[in-house]
């Protein structure tokens, strides 16, 4: 069976890295000096089929890993550092001095649209749900919010204590990014899509498998084909569908250490790490492409049982916290 597994997992690589290779400039010969360009429209498709054919590689690779198992376990000491920002979403609406409703519209599988995030009994509340008549058509509708351009922040401790949803071919996340993360370069000084969470492994239990798990990850180099992206961990939690855990970074000059409940699950400093301002994002997706679900890391929504909709990532708190050194070196 392992075998079976490592080759597989060694033809999924040889296909991503042809596609990462032929694809930007993928040209046919027509004689010893010359080529044939291919059609913008049929270069714009290759492009997009190897760019989905590369994500879908990178996840399967994640989600057939097993759980990080921590051989020593470190608590995080937030004794060192102090509290600078707080959400506890207590209001009535969301605070739009603080966070943004993302671009709306299609996005992947689904639409985002800000209808889809709202505040409910102390906590944010992020519903997907199908929609017959949607602002943007029918189809399957979540919402992003951010913090970008109204706090951002270099180096420190970032928490969310949070209910994930409960279904499949979704996802929830907690994460931060910077303004030119976007773009290929250093992510010293473009900075990184950082991954303190992600839940695509709802759709485990169905099979009789452990889904208590969430993935950690890193993107970095911007999201072309030449993107680069570890997982750095997936770690357990505590009954992650019906009751509140806590989800933590803390980011220095040195790395990146990921937390749950207060305990690290991992660290890298893959790519180089960001010395930039990054902003704070939570996020529900659907796994598909243009609006239409597909199959994905989380499986697919329309598998879900009637009542699994509408699904909601509940959130109590987002804090972040400042390292007492930085704080008193810039008094």
């Amino acid at each position: 069976m392992k075998n079976k597994r490592f080759k597989a997992l060694a033809l999924l690589m040889c296909f991503a890295f042809l596609f990462s290779v032929a694809a930007p400039g993928f040209t046919m010969e027509t004689s010893a000096n010359s080529t044939l360009d291919l059609p913008e429209e049929l270069k714009s498709a290759v492009e997009k089929f190897a760019n989905v054919l590369i994500d879908v590689i990178h996840r399967c690779l994640l989600v057939i890993r097993y759980p990080w198992e921590p051989q020593n376990i470190n608590t995080i000491d937030l004794s060192k550092f102090t509290l600078v920002f707080e959400d506890e979403f207590d209001g009535k609406k969301l605070d739009m001095s603080v966070w943004n409703h993302y671009r709306q519209g299609q996005r992947k599988g689904g639409y985002w649209d800000k209808g889809q995030a709202f505040l409910r009994d102390g906590n944010l509340v992020i519903q997907t749900t199908y929609r017959e008549n949607g602002k943007y058509g029918a189809g399957y509708y979540c919402d992003r919010i951010d913090t970008r351009n109204k706090y951002e922040q270099t180096y420190g401790y970032f928490e969310c204590r949070c209910i994930l949803p409960a279904a499949q071919g979704l996802w929830s996340a907690f994460w931060l990014s910077s303004e030119n993360a976007t773009i290929d370069g250093n992510p010293g000084t473009n900075g990184a899509e950082i991954d303190v969470f992600e839940s695509p492994l709802w759709y485990r239990g169905e099979k009789g498998l452990n889904n208590n798990l969430v993935t950690s990850n890193i993107h970095c180099g911007g999201y072309s084909l030449q993107t680069k992206y570890k997982n750095v961990a997936i770690s357990k939690a505590i009954n992650p569908y019906t009751q509140y855990n806590t989800y933590g970074l803390e980011w220095n000059k040195d790395g990146y250490i990921f937390y749950i409940n207060g305990i690290e699950t991992g660290r890298s400093k893959f790519g180089g790490v960001s010395e930039v301002p990054e902003y704070m994002l939570l996020s529900t997706e659907i796994d598909g492409v243009d609006g239409v679900p597909f199959y994905g890391w989380s499986g697919i929504i329309t598998a879900n049982k009637a009542d699994a909709l509408p699904a909601e990532f509940i959130v109590d708190y987002v804090r972040a916290y400042q390292y007492n050194d930085l704080l008193n070196a810039a008094d």
